[in-house]
């Protein structure tokens, strides 16, 4: 399994506004985009996603930009890649030409699988992602950011 780069950036968004404090201004797409050398249009169409979630609020125009709506200590690893990743199967027995379709409990195994992956990561929530080290040096490139 392998994750998309479209949950690669909803994580890296969310990460990078959980740690950007009590900035007056909220965080631009471009800020993000530069960051992380993500192309402005995957980023925005992400962005959208997670408005329409609630995770983030979204501010359009000249002073717009992105701020955190959720709360770090509660928001899980596990639903927050459920919504981006989409909640299909890791292989489509229904569109393949399958003679072991009735009798192969791959499906089931992998459906198990799966489950038992956004088990582990509800372990996790978005606090722990930007605690310790990682968590500095995001501080540390809003800081970068802000003086330039």
């Amino acid at each position: 399994m392998r994750l998309t780069r479209y949950s690669d950036i909803g994580l890296r968004v969310l990460i990078y506004l959980a740690r950007s404090g009590t900035r007056e201004s909220p965080v631009t797409v471009a800020e993000i985009a530069g960051q992380f050398a993500i192309p402005i249009n995957h980023l925005i169409k992400v962005a959208g996603h997670l408005a329409r979630t609630g995770w983030v609020d979204a501010t359009r125009g000249r002073n717009g930009g992105l701020r955190l709506a959720a709360d770090t200590m509660t928001l899980q690893v596990g639903v927050i890649l459920l919504e981006l990743e989409g909640n299909d199967e890791l292989i489509d027995c229904e569109g393949l030409a399958c003679h072991l379709r009735n009798d192969c409990i791959l499906r089931d195994a992998l459906k198990a699988g799966l489950q038992a992956f956004y088990s582990t990561m509800n372990t996790y929530t978005l606090h722990d992602l930007c605690a310790g080290q990682t968590g500095e040096q995001i501080v540390r490139m809003h800081r970068s950011f802000l003086s330039q």
